[in-house]
């Protein structure tokens, strides 16, 4: 009984897991339907888009090119008009000179037979008016008139070659592209912002340019941020939690069109953007607080985030604009806000220098990195690596940290005696016209 009890079991355990198999594998086929339902979609809309494109633009040229051809009929039948109004205007001025001399003439053939065939007591004086009227009118005097061979003959010059000329230049006109050349490959979250990455999927597709842009889900029009060679762009001013939509295209070598664009994807970011805190008086912020100013101010003191949003695993920013240095100048990261201090050269704090000099705990180290300039940046990365037991009431912890400035970068451990999983960042500036930019 005890071995049948014991086949039963193993015989539901195995039951049991066959069932749990063809859940999962019904899960995973109906995933892939999922998948195909929507590559089925895409070629669906895409194939109408691309249509409504043609049909649009084969109609706009049609159009235009109905146009411009009217243009050049008009502009030849004036011509036409210009050289006929020039060319008879003489003629009329010479067939009105003709039809004078022979109404003249008329008149003197009249009066002359009149005069031959007059009464013999008149016939004398009239003869002798004739012969003086006739040889006043100058009748050995005839208007030229030009013979055909030097008037104008008029005729249309049409070169057949045009319609081959257009008809190779229509049929090479266009063409339908089945993929785009370039897709965007990854996104990756950043304090307000979104990292955005692509790649060329076509390998014959030489690029000059990408153009990348997005737009909010709720949104209908696309908006470009970024034009240039590169292929990965941080797309800030993202509110977190919420979706957006981005497509990338490429100009290739040479060319000035743009590529069709990529497949749009969605991206969205879960990190709250970093801010500094407001209402220290050495310092003007911009209307997102992601830009502190050092002003005129006298005070002086160290500008602190408004919250410790910085964590390790990500990379943290600077992007500043110089003024007139100090020694005491500071860009950094720490465990908490120390006020009374004009400096993170300090304990529980990292930080570089404007002249490169970089502090752990306050203590300048050996390696030092070029000096910050302007339009430059400097990046902190850090990852954990635990010394000893950690718990609520602290403990041994320590900190790989990579500072990057000027495309050198120093490598260093800071052991804190507490466990941090987020970190406040700051900078403090003794003279005025520093700008930083923080992401």
């Amino acid at each position: 009984a005890a071995a049948a009890e014991a086949e039963v079991r193993l015989l539901l355990q195995e039951a049991r897991e066959s069932i749990e198999a063809a859940r999962s594998y019904r899960r995973e086929l109906q995933q892939r339907l999922r998948g195909l339902h929507q590559a089925r979609e895409q070629i669906k809309e895409s194939a109408t888009l691309t249509r409504d494109v043609l049909e649009q633009h084969f109609s706009d040229l049609k159009g235009t090119l109905k146009k411009l051809l009217d243009e050049r009929l008009m502009s030849l039948l004036q011509e036409v008009d210009v050289i006929e109004q020039e060319s008879i205007k003489p003629l009329d001025e010479c067939q009105k000179l003709i039809e004078h001399g022979v109404s003249t003439a008329d008149d003197l053939l009249r009066e002359g037979e009149s005069a031959v065939d007059g009464d013999v007591g008149t016939q004398n004086e009239k003869l002798c008016n004739f012969t003086k009227k006739a040889l006043h009118i100058q009748l050995d005097s005839l208007p030229e008139v030009p013979s055909l061979v030097d008037v104008p003959c008029l005729s249309a010059q049409l070169d057949d070659c045009l319609l081959t000329i257009l008809k190779n230049q229509i049929f090479r006109h266009g063409t339908v592209a089945s993929r785009p050349p370039v897709q965007l490959e990854e996104f990756v979250e950043k304090p307000g912002g979104i990292l955005v990455r692509w790649c060329k999927v076509d390998d014959d597709f030489i690029a000059q340019d990408y153009r990348l842009q997005y737009r909010k889900s709720t949104a209908s029009h696309f908006e470009d941020v970024y034009v240039g060679s590169e292929t990965e762009f941080i797309v800030l001013h993202i509110d977190p939690n919420v979706d957006y939509q981005f497509r990338v295209c490429a100009r290739g070598d040479g060319r000035q069109e743009w590529s069709p664009w990529s497949v749009p994807q969605m991206g969205r970011t879960t990190l709250v953007p970093h801010e500094w805190t407001t209402g220290l008086e050495g310092y003007s912020l911009s209307s997102r607080r992601n830009i502190a100013l050092r002003n005129d101010s006298q005070s002086c003191g160290v500008l602190y985030s408004k919250a410790p949003t910085y964590f390790c695993g990500q990379t943290l920013t600077f992007r500043q604009t110089v003024g007139q240095p100090d020694r005491r100048d500071s860009l950094g990261v720490c465990v908490e806000q120390q006020n009374g201090y004009d400096s993170l050269q300090r304990d529980k704090a990292v930080c570089i220098s404007t002249n490169g000099a970089v502090f752990v705990n306050g203590k300048e180290m050996t390696n030092q990195l070029p000096a910050v300039t302007s339009g430059s940046t400097v990046t902190f990365d850090m990852e954990v690596v635990q010394l000893g037991p950690c718990s609520n009431e602290g403990g041994n912890f320590k900190l790989r940290v990579t500072i990057s400035s000027n495309n050198r970068e120093v490598v260093f451990d800071w052991v804190l005696d507490q466990c941090c999983g987020s970190l406040y960042f700051g900078c403090s500036f003794s003279y005025p016209g520093w700008k930083v930019l923080v992401f």
